[in-house]
């Protein structure tokens, strides 16, 4: 079986993992993740009890149980880059034992769940509203450096893709879908929605401020693809990196998307805490009463 070096997995010296610092016992079945670290605390003031407060850099955990259900909450910060160390680290806890640095024999999946806000990029997707990504394209990279399959359609779709966007722009995007279990189990009746997974928050979602952009007409370009009845409903920067590496490593992940902005009407929710809190608690409401794996 094959050795894990140290300088490919990095422990620290209580043997927790070195970014997230956490350890196997700390992690539960099922994983809110947040971009947000002040979001954390957001969600386990509803706990029942909290059985784990750590945390390191921008990665903030807190593990408890509410309705009877053992949930961890973790925040990853912003952008698939740390989507990355987040869902290898907390793999390695539970998939490697960390004395011998070799993987165990039967492999243990979780549910990732993220919480995020987002701006939609169709009219009738209001402000205020929830959305579930049933796929995600992916404009940054980080699923190349992955092995990741794609199907007949899946590639359909990426091909109507790459010819709807701009000429000239550097980006060979992917695809990468939401768990059929989570999907039927917690947003079976929220409206779904292919999610763009963004590599920055401003011209890489068509925003202009003081930098000159090359393709001024990219929002546009995103919200006119459709593709046999297909479109892309929302902007955010996390989702494809989390269900790309939740299904290479053999776990099972679902994004619930807060819609706080519309891009074509302009409109910006007038209560965004409110907005959030109140689906924090659909969301752990529909954890409590679901037969998750």
């Amino acid at each position: 079986m094959k050795h894990i070096a140290e300088t490919d997995l990095i422990l620290n010296p209580d043997g927790s993992a070195y970014h997230i610092r956490l350890l196997p016992e700390d992690v539960a079945d099922t994983v809110i993740t947040v971009g947000d670290a002040d979001r954390v605390p957001q969600i386990s003031k509803y706990f029942d009890h909290i059985e784990c407060k750590k945390g390191k850099r921008e990665f903030i955990t807190h593990t408890g149980t509410v309705g009877g259900k053992r949930i961890t909450v973790i925040s990853t910060g912003i952008g698939t880059g740390n989507v990355d160390i987040v869902l290898n680290e907390l793999d390695a806890l539970i998939n490697i034992d960390l004395k011998t640095r070799t993987a165990h024999t039967d492999s243990r999946s979780l549910n990732f769940i993220r919480i995020g806000t987002s701006g939609s990029i169709q009219e009738d997707v209001p402000v205020d509203g929830l959305l579930v990504s049933e796929a995600a394209f992916g404009l940054e990279p980080i699923m190349h450096f992955y092995m990741q399959s794609a199907n007949p359609d899946d590639e359909e779709l990426l091909a109507a893709l790459a010819s709807a966007l701009p000429q000239g722009l550097k980006c060979d995007a992917y695809l990468a879908t939401a768990s059929a279990t989570l999907l039927a189990a917690l947003g079976n009746d929220v409206r779904h929605g292919i999610t763009m997974t963004a590599p920055g928050f401003y011209a890489p979602q068509g925003r202009m401020l003081r930098g000159r952009l090359p393709f001024p007409g990219l929002l546009d370009n995103f919200r006119d693809f459709e593709y046999k009845g297909k479109k892309i409903t929302n902007l955010e920067m996390e989702t494809a990196g989390i269900y790309g590496l939740a299904d290479t490593l053999g776990h099972r992940p679902l994004s619930f998307n807060i819609i706080l902005a519309n891009r074509v009407t302009h409109e910006f929710s007038k209560n965004p805490g409110k907005t959030v809190d109140g689906y924090i608690q659909q969301v752990l409401e529909r954890i409590i009463s679901s037969q998750l794996p």
